[in-house]
C-alpha cells in the first residue's frame, strides 16, 4: 500500500473540502436537527435575524436557549436559520452576495428541501460563518463590512491573540476594526493509540519532537499540508508558524526530512481509518475531528504540544451588502455567543473552544472543561499557540519549493 502521493499546493485545515466534520448538510444529523429546532420560528410582525451558519458548528441547545430570550420578549424578534455544509461554500457565498446585491440562486436550491426554508428568494443574511482563513480575503475583496464594537457585549473578555486575528488597523493609526466575530475555534492536535503504546512501554507523546522519535519511525500519519507541517518543524525548532523567511532556519530543511522519513502517510482527509486500525500509531489531526473519536474510542487520546500549535476560528462575518446599520438582534446574537455559560456550553457541545472559554476563571467553568486539556489548554501552551496569517508570494514559494524536495524524497 502507498500511501505517499506528492501534493505541492499551500493549504489548511479550515478551507479543507475533504474534512469529515464539515461535509455535506445532506448527511450530517447535526443540521437535521438544528432545521426542525427553528422550523416555525420566524414571525413576520417581529425583527428577523438571518444567520448563514456552518453545519454543526452552532449546536441546536445553544439555538434553543436563544429562543427562550426571544420568547421572553427581551429582544422582540425571530431568528432564521440556513445551514452551510461547508466553509468554501460560505465564502463563495458572500462573493455572490457582494456581485449580485442578492443571495445566491444555488442557496434556495440547496435547501429547498427543509421545510422551513422552502423554494423561495431569500434574504442576504444578517450574520454568515466563515473561518479565519477567509477572513483576510473578505476584507480585501470589501465582501463584508466592520462591525461597532459599541453594540457587542463580551468583546474584552477575549484572548489578545483571538482579537488580533479578527481586527485590522483603520485609517486611524490608534483605531482597530472588528472584521469577524471569533464564536469558536481549534487546534491541531497529536493523536495516538494509547493500547499499543502501553502494550510496547512507549512513553505518551507530548510535544512535536516526539514525532522524531526512532520508535515511532514508519508508524505516524502526517497532514497533508505544507502550512501545518513545516510549520510544526518550526515550532520544534522554536520559531513560528508565521516565519516570513524559511531561509532564516537553516536546519529546517534537514529536520523536515528527518521527520519525512518517519511518515507512513500523509493525508488530510483519510489519517482517522489507519489510526483506528492501529496501521498507525500515532497521527497529526485537528481537534474537530478527533475529540468526538476519544468519545467513543478509549483507546485514542488526543495531547496539544506544549510548545504551541496552530490555531483556526469561526467567525461571524457581516456581507458588506446586507444593511448598513448593525441591527440590535445580530449585535445581541453576537454577545450572547460570547456569554459565559453559553460559550462553556458550546465548547463542550461542539468538541470546539470558545475564545471566552479560555479567559474565564477557571473555578467558573464546568468540570467537564476543567479536565479537558484540549479544549482547555494550560496557560504557557495558550501563549505559545499561533494563527496561522496569510503569507506574502515570496514566502509561499518557499513553502511550495520545500514541501516539493520533501515528497520527491522516497520513504
Amino acid at each position: 500500500m502507498t500511501y505517499k502521493m506528492p501534493v505541492t499546493h499551500i493549504s489548511h485545515r479550515s478551507h479543507s473540502t475533504a474534512l469529515i466534520n464539515r461535509r455535506s448538510f445532506l448527511t450530517g444529523a447535526g443540521g437535521v436537527a438544528l432545521s426542525n429546532l427553528l422550523m416555525g420560528c420566524s414571525g413576520q410582525d417581529r425583527q428577523r435575524l438571518s444567520l448563514r451558519v456552518l453545519n454543526g458548528s452552532i449546536p441546536p441547545q445553544i439555538v434553543g436557549e436563544y429562543r427562550k430570550r426571544l420568547r421572553q420578549a427581551v429582544i422582540a424578534g425571530s431568528l432564521e436559520i440556513a445551514i452551510e455544509p461547508q466553509l468554501q461554500s460560505a465564502f463563495n457565498g458572500l462573493q455572490a452576495w457582494s456581485r449580485n446585491g442578492q443571495a445566491d440562486a444555488s442557496a434556495s436550491d440547496r435547501f429547498g428541501w427543509v421545510p422551513f426554508i422552502g423554494k423561495r428568494s431569500k434574504p442576504i443574511p444578517d450574520l454568515v460563518t466563515i473561518g479565519n482563513y477567509w477572513l483576510e480575503k473578505a476584507v480585501q475583496q470589501g465582501l463584508i463590512q466592520p462591525f461597532d464594537l459599541k453594540l457587542l457585549s463580551g468583546w474584552q473578555a477575549l484572548p489578545p491573540a483571538w482579537k488580533a486575528m479578527a481586527t485590522r488597523s483603520s485609517a486611524t493609526p490608534t483605531e482597530q476594526r472588528l472584521w469577524g466575530a471569533p464564536y469558536r475555534g481549534g487546534n491541531t492536535v497529536i493523536a495516538y493509540r494509547q493500547d499499543i503504546f502501553k502494550e510496547k512501554g512507549l512513553p505518551p507523546p507530548t510535544d512535536w519532537s516526539d514525532l522524531w522519535r526512532s520508535d515511532l519511525r514508519g508508524h505516524i500519519s502526517l497532514l497533508d499540508q505544507p502550512r501545518e507541517i513545516i510549520g510544526l518543524t518550526l515550532k520544534k525548532l522554536g520559531q513560528s508558524y508565521n516565519t516570513a523567511n524559511l531561509e532564516t532556519v537553516p536546519t529546517l530543511q534537514a529536520e523536515l526530512m528527518a521527520l519525512h522519513q518517519q511518515v507512513k502517510l500523509y493525508s488530510s482527509d483519510a489519517y482517522l481509518q489507519p489510526l483506528l486500525l492501529g496501521d498507525t500509531w500515532l497521527a497529526v489531526g485537528w481537534s474537530t475531528d478527533l475529540l468526538p473519536l476519544t468519545q467513543r474510542n478509549q483507546k485514542l487520546a488526543v495531547v496539544v504540544p506544549k510548545s504551541g500549535t496552530a490555531l483556526w476560528a469561526d467567525l461571524w462575518v457581516r456581507p458588506a451588502v446586507a444593511t448598513a446599520a448593525l441591527p440590535s438582534l445580530a449585535a445581541d446574537w453576537i454577545s450572547f455567543c460570547w456569554r459565559p455559560e453559553i460559550a462553556s456550553q458550546l465548547s463542550l457541545i461542539s468538541r470546539a473552544m470558545s475564545p471566552v472559554v479560555l479567559t474565564t476563571p477557571v473555578a467558573n467553568l464546568p468540570i467537564e472543561l476543567r479536565q479537558n486539556p484540549v479544549l482547555l489548554p494550560d496557560a504557557a501552551t495558550q501563549a505559545a499557540s499561533e494563527f496561522l496569517k496569510p503569507l506574502d508570494r515570496a514566502t509561499v514559494l518557499q513553502y511550495q519549493a520545500l514541501w516539493q524536495r520533501l515528497r520527491q524524497v522516497s520513504g
